[in-house]
């Protein structure tokens, strides 16, 4: 089978140097709903033009319309899939799965690939998008090379896997830290990296949660997928064709070279690691610097005032830029060359395995032998990757028109495209009719700089007149001017009736049914116990089944783990389940239960709820990162009962790296939990079972607004945390008042949209 190699783009420079330096296919965003939002990304001109332009060349283009859609920004977001849809591209790739409902109904041309935002970790999960119509899954980055081979095993179904650049601390789609912490929402395209930040911890001051980049060099040959793709849609054209030229050179068995790994390195590079791929791997994490790096070329050997002396390993040239690892600060010592000496000449370039001096600026901090110096930017790279442009409007791809144009004594009229014009006039007869008739045609044929080109034209000129060519052009304008290019857009596909509670329930979640023993049960309406390969079963035994919905984890790499507990439950007569991922539908009958969406399934819009019911779900869970705006407006509009968590310690992150200093052969297992600080704020990571939850010092409470959103049910969550029977006791009473507890956030809540 032959791999797809999928290049980025967050411009058209970076696309066509994707191309030339042999991608088979291009990924990119527009100017909204992209998880890359302050990338440049595309307006339709520039999709419209680069998509001609890749087509001409037999490749492939995905628009990645991968963020959350709130209610009020869906008749944007259809703006955005008919773009799409007129520029030709060859799929889109989503998150919402309000986004896939409207595709699959109005834009059924266009493919449908699951964004690794929708965090397939395992088979079952890939297996119930491919159920729901997705044709590809992009893979969680996590997964081993086995977890791959298992997935793209699934047939008719075909798979993409990240096989270099930027990686996140979490698993993408469920990190919540930048917008529950800082506002910016990284299921909005909006992330302001606070993982990448120095917190304070129990090894001292360190980026804990900072990663290296991913580079699987020729691991790629070993991976049965359909798609390998490059991460970098904020990464310039330079590093977009070093890379894309490196991989490419691999899959077409020339190996990996390793001067063009070098020039990546001095491109943009943070230390290399190939993740998770042949196993777990502590050293992932870097987490005494962040940034750009660049390529080891030595390490100090002399300190002098205003100097230092290295051995070279690569070649370097004056106006090179330098970076130079200091202990203590966050990101490494950079400089351009401006000078050095070579057998205390001052030479231009000196060559690998060379002695060098070189001068330092004013103001250098104090370094010391032995430290590693880097080349981060090479004037000789920068020159070595040029590509071919295409000429500006060379393959900028028309919508065909066909127009009718009707010639009379006192008018002429022209339609097309639905719409019609007419100018009024005193037309007499033509010397030459067919002459006439072909100034008809020049006239209309054009279309200028508008998007359509004219396929066809019929005239209807029974008496033979003349018309003027200013009045053609005229015409041809007035008509061109009306016509909307947008064939899809228009209504929203229907969605049920709103859902009209009739009865406002109150349900706790815990993972800890000894908690509730202070509880009055007769207050409780529903128990959500998050369940766990340890559950305890019997304990359900002290409570009526009718309060149970047993709730499946949202990640869990191992899900036939679950198979028998799952058997013996459901005949055990348990008829209420909730699941948390998409993997979940896979373990579950299609029909019989009442099942429930958790909160990690996003519904901030009332089509994904739509979708949602199609599923079979019978309530859905607001998320904790909207708003309450967008809340108040579901709570009105949607077809199904929407459960509010109103309290809850929320895990702004869950990672596959452990947060543990010791080596993985001397851990003790078992749960950790670990105090960290940064910038005046306390969070608590939870290390447990090889994966990591970070937690704020604060917990969630929307217990005051909560009673003005209609929602039918109110959730109070004991979850992770241990808490004791008395304070949960005190919280729950507290908050089915609709009060706050003490010290607690709101997030995005009252803060308005667009987080």
């Amino acid at each position: 089978m032959k791999k797809e190699l999928l290049a980025p783009a967050g411009d058209m420079e970076a696309g066509y140097a994707a191309i030339f330096y042999g991608a088979d296919a291009v990924y990119l965003g527009l100017k909204h709903f992209s998880a890359r939002a302050t990338a440049t990304n595309f307006d339709e001109s520039e999709l419209n033009e680069f998509v001609g332009f890749a087509h001409s060349k037999g490749k492939k283009v995905y628009a990645a319309i991968n963020t959350l859609v709130e209610e009020d920004e869906l008749s944007e977001l259809i703006n955005s899939l008919d773009i799409c849809s007129r520029c030709h591209v060859d799929a889109v790739i989503l998150q919402d799965i309000g986004v896939a409902r409207i595709i699959k109904q109005k834009y059924p041309e266009l493919e449908l690939h699951a964004s690794t935002q929708m965090a397939v970790h395992n088979k079952q999960g890939a297996l119930a998008l491919q159920k729901l119509g997705f044709s590809r899954v992009v893979l969680a980055r996590e997964l081993s090379l086995a977890e791959i081979k298992d997935i793209a095993s699934i047939p008719g179904l075909e798979t993409e896997a990240f096989i270099h650049g930027a990686l996140c601390y979490s698993y993408s789609g469920l990190c919540l830290f930048s917008s529950l912490e800082c506002g910016r929402s990284a299921n909005r395209g909006k992330c302001l990296y606070p993982c990448r930040s120095e917190f304070e911890g129990e090894s001292g001051k360190k980026h804990y949660f900072s990663m290296k980049d991913m580079a699987l060099k020729e691991d790629i040959l070993k991976m049965p997928v359909t798609s390998l793709k490059i991460e970098g849609r904020k990464k310039n054209a330079l590093y977009v064709a070093a890379v894309t030229d490196y991989y490419r050179r691999i899959l077409d068995g020339k190996g990996a070279d390793s001067i063009r790994e070098e020039n990546i390195k001095q491109i943009f590079s943070r230390p290399w690691s190939e993740f998770h791929l042949h196993g777990k791997d502590k050293s992932v994490v870097d987490r005494d610097f962040v940034g750009h790096r660049g390529l080891p070329i030595g390490k100090i050997e002399q300190v002098f005032t205003g100097k230092i002396t290295l051995h070279l390993k690569h070649d370097i040239a004056r106006h090179d830029g330098i970076q130079i690892d200091v202990a203590g600060d966050e990101k490494p010592f950079g400089f351009s060359l401006q000078g050095m000496t070579v057998k205390k000449k001052n030479v231009f370039e000196a060559k690998a395995g060379e002695e060098v001096v070189i001068m330092l600026p004013p103001k250098a901090p104090r370094l010391e032998k032995g430290m590693t110096v880097y080349l981060a930017s090479s004037s000789k790279v920068k020159g070595s990757y040029d590509y071919q442009r295409p000429k500006q409007g060379e393959f900028y791809q028309r919508l065909p028109l066909k127009v009718k144009v009707t010639v009379e004594e006192n008018k002429i009229s022209a339609e097309a495209g639905g719409v019609s014009a007419t100018v009024a006039g005193e037309f007499s007869k033509a010397n030459d009719v067919a002459k006439i008739n072909e100034a008809i045609k020049t006239a209309f044929a054009k279309t200028g700089d508008t998007v359509f080109e004219l396929a066809d034209i019929e005239i209807e000129n029974k008496q033979g007149l003349f018309v003027p060519m200013s009045v053609l052009n005229g015409l041809r304008r007035d008509l061109y001017s009306q016509i909307n290019p947008v064939h899809n857009a228009g209504d929203l596909p229907q969605t049920g009736e709103p859902y009209v509670v009739k009865k406002q329930i109150w349900a706790i979640r815990t993972d800890d049914l000894t908690c509730l023993q202070n509880i009055n049960l007769e207050e409780v309406d529903e128990i959500v116990y998050l369940l766990s390969p340890e559950a305890d079963l019997e304990k359900l035994r002290d409570f009526p089944k009718n309060k149970i919905r047993l709730a499946l984890p949202t990640l869990e790499r191992v899900p036939l783990k679950y198979a028998e507990l799952v058997r013996k439950l459901l005949s055990g007569g348990y008829k209420k389940w909730e699941i948390g991922n998409w993997w979940g539908l896979e373990m579950l009958p299609e029909h019989g239960l009442d099942l429930s969406f958790d909160g990690s399934i996003y519904m901030l819009n009332t089509q994904a709820i739509q979708a949602a019911k199609e599923m079979g779900a019978n309530r859905v869970t607001l998320s904790v990162e909207d708003c309450l705006t967008n809340m108040l407006t579901l709570a009105d509009m949607s077809s199904l009962p929407l459960c509010l968590p109103v309290y809850q310690d929320t895990p702004l992150f869950t990672s596959a790296v452990c947060i543990r200093a010791n080596a993985c052969k001397d851990c003790p297992k078992g749960e950790k939990w670990l105090k960290l600080r940064h910038e005046g704020k306390e969070y608590l990571a939870l290390s447990k079972n090889c994966q990591t939850m970070l937690f704020a010092g604060k917990p969630l409470c929307f217990a005051r607004e909560a009673k003005d959103v209609k929602a039918a049910c109110y959730r109070v969550d004991f979850v992770y945390r241990h808490y004791t029977p008395t304070l949960v006791a005190e919280i729950w009473q507290k908050v089915r008042r609709f009060e706050d507890v003490e010290n607690c956030s709101k997030a995005n809540l009252i803060s308005g949209g667009n987080f």
